[in-house]
């Protein structure tokens, strides 16, 4: 079996989990885990399937947990979490959203959002310019504003976001154009024009067979890159449409692997 890996867990394990709901699609777990046994780094994550009713549960049983660091948060839980957090870091302020949350000895919670910057880091490194670039986004939702905000303090010119609710992705391009006037935010449809820079799926359309494309990508052609944050599949039909385009691709777990060693420091199971 390959790829296997074998961890003695004991009671030194630092445990933390990765809620959503549904559960069926967090393959984070495997990556960090993977990431802990390679760094020998004591410490274990699994999925937790917590519907938005159990929230409140699920927080007061975390904070008397003393062997958990913390936890992950996915779909649909990343804006809604805030209310149940004690600190939240000032990008996670700025963002309203939250997708790491680290337990303190005394039981307080701290939030903070890095998959803004994952992605980011994950364009960069496939050798997409985010500076002065021109962007259109889909999806306004809690992995959404952490990604618009970090696209424009990456010095893209420009930020069109489309969202099924209007008003969510009206609300996001004036705080985004408030933050940085610099990068011109509106609201626009799924539709890609041609001479687009960056096409981003911010979404969970494409997670499920027969679901249809989020964007209209008919008119782009090799020299916009087209980015997903969906991790399972690896590879969405979106994806496969650009890579035919000839574009470059970037997909969510790169995205999540960037994130790795900044939830681990969040967590308090990495140095700086």
């Amino acid at each position: 079996m390959a790829n296997l890996v074998l961890k003695r867990i004991t009671g030194r394990t630092k445990i933390w989990f990765i809620i959503g709901d549904p559960s069926a699609h967090i393959v984070a777990t495997a990556l960090f885990n993977q990431y802990y046994f390679d760094n020998d780094i004591d410490a274990s994550v699994s999925a937790l399937n917590v519907v938005h009713a159990d929230l409140p549960t699920f927080i007061q049983a975390i904070r008397s947990f003393r062997n958990v660091c913390g936890f992950g948060v996915t779909l649909p839980h990343k804006i809604e979490i805030c209310r149940y957090l004690d600190h939240l870091s000032q990008r996670a302020r700025q963002i309203g959203a939250v997708n790491f949350v680290r337990r303190d000895p005394d039981g307080s919670l701290s939030g903070d959002m890095v998959d803004g910057i994952g992605m980011t880091k994950a364009l960069i490194l496939n050798g997409v310019a985010i500076q002065g670039a021109r962007v259109l986004q889909v999806g306004a939702g809690g992995v959404g504003r952490a990604i618009a905000f970090a696209i424009a303090d990456a010095g893209a010119c420009e930020l069109t976001i489309a969202n099924r609710s209007l008003a969510r992705a009206e609300n996001l391009a004036q705080a985004v154009q408030a933050s940085y006037p610099a990068c011109l935010c509106r609201v626009g449809e799924a539709v890609a024009p041609t001479g687009i820079d960056l096409v981003v799926n911010a979404t969970s359309v494409g997670m499920q067979e027969g679901d249809p494309l989020p964007i209209d990508i008919t008119a782009i052609n090799g020299t916009t890159a087209v980015a997903e944050v969906i991790m399972s599949p690896e590879t969405t039909a979106l994806l496969d449409l650009a890579d035919e385009k000839g574009c470059t691709t970037v997909r969510g777990k790169e995205m999540l692997i960037q994130q790795l060693h900044l939830a681990s420091v969040h967590l308090g199971l990495q140095p700086q």
